[in-house]
């Protein structure tokens, strides 16, 4: 395997080093990838659908939810023995148009995208599938689960809340209770360029702020909050416990009842319907109300939506360019930018990274480096 190029340095500084990239090959992620979940004892076949979804956060931008996880999340559910590599997950219910399924603690990053398959099967039969999981395990980018619907020309809708992991609270309360609970979906839109909303309710995931915490940059003001609900911009606060989740919507006066309801909705969905643990439980309301819990028994929601089948006379493909052009077409404010929706970005970010490859931070290399992902060592 040849060694990536690193890309030319900044200007000297103390940083210059910490601040350089070293450029890989989509197609050499994804076989390292590969085959290093093939080495923890995962099926090859499995093992590159994981890999297609942990590149999924480095293709599109979502670099909080791709390689960076693998070493702090990945690994070490596999080592210890949360994830179950060789899992088989197991039907409970099945009535057609929708199932729950038992992950039986396989890695979420292939069994979600699976579910999803399923769903999309079922809808193509019924006009709608539902796939409802438990005990699952951390399953990368939601939207990723849900684009697998959009590619087979239907709506997906993908929610998964965090199991037993606690790390927001209340608006008004002093205890943590709901993870970050995330949200997506996906639909046809123009060629090339499928919608995509990919988002946790809360303002952001806990993967930025822990990029932000390995940069040592600080994040926005809205972000983080302390124990007294005032602003926090240090981001190792939060592993520190010393600092909180804020809601989408930030405050009363701003709407953090539309985030905080949300979470509360994705917790519904996902871990009620399913028979997952649940964030807000007696054992959340022990200890001293910092961020505690851990992402065990995770719940997924995964619903595809075939509107073709529904309406089989309508032309549902010019229905949705005429929505998405319509919203492209919208003249920008002066001096601003063309007018996209949400995954626009994303799909041009990741064509261009599969042709030219994927900007990885050097001491993130290193640190896949030091997997056995590239070789031994650092490469020059």
């Amino acid at each position: 395997m040849t060694a990536p190029t690193r890309s030319p340095a900044p200007a000297p500084s103390p940083k210059a080093d910490e601040d350089s990239t070293v450029v890989v090959g989509h197609a050499e992620l994804h076989a390292a990838l590969t085959g290093l979940f093939t080495g923890h004892g995962i099926p090859e076949p499995r093992a590159r659908l994981a890999a297609d979804a942990l590149c999924h956060g480095d293709l599109t931008g979502l670099d909080s939810h791709g390689v960076f996880n693998l070493a702090r999340l990945y690994v070490p559910l596999l080592e210890s023995g949360r994830c179950d590599p060789r899992a088989e997950p197991r039907t409970l219910t099945d009535l057609g148009a929708c199932a729950v399924v038992d992950a039986r603690r396989a890695l979420g990053l292939w069994a979600a995208a699976e579910a999803m398959d399923d769903a999309v099967a079922r809808a193509r039969r019924h006009g709608v599938g539902l796939v409802s999981v438990r005990g699952a395990t951390h399953f990368g980018c939601a939207g990723f689960h849900a684009v697998r619907a959009a590619h087979a020309g239907m709506i997906g809708v993908v929610t998964s809340n965090c199991g037993g992991q606690r790390l927001a609270r209340p608006p008004g309360g002093a205890v943590a209770m709901l993870g970050t609970n995330p949200l997506s979906v996906a639909a046809p839109a123009l060629d090339g360029h499928p919608f995509l909303l990919d988002m946790s309710t809360t303002v952001a995931p806990t993967g930025r702020v822990r990029v932000a915490a390995r940069r040592g940059t600080p994040v926005p003001a809205g972000w983080l909050e302390d124990a007294a609900g005032n602003p926090v911009t240090d981001p190792s606060a939060f592993d520190r416990g010393e600092a909180f989740l804020r809601w989408l919507g930030g405050t009363a006066q701003t709407g953090v009842h539309k985030g905080y309801g949300l979470g509360i909705a994705v917790e519904l969905l996902s871990a009620v319907v399913s028979g997952a643990a649940t964030g807000p439980a007696p054992a959340a309301l022990e200890g001293d109300g910092r961020p505690h819990g851990r992402d065990d028994d995770i719940g997924f929601f995964l619903l595809a939506i075939a509107p073709d089948v529904l309406r089989p006379d309508a032309d549902i493909a010019g229905a949705a360019r005429s929505l998405f052009g319509a919203l492209t077409d919208c003249p920008p404010v002066p001096g601003g930018r063309p007018v996209r929706y949400p995954g626009w970005y994303e799909a041009e970010r990741a064509a261009e990274r599969r042709r030219t490859g994927i900007p990885l931070p050097a001491h993130l290399y290193d640190e896949l480096a030091g997997l056995g992902l590239f070789g031994p060592g650092k490469q020059p």
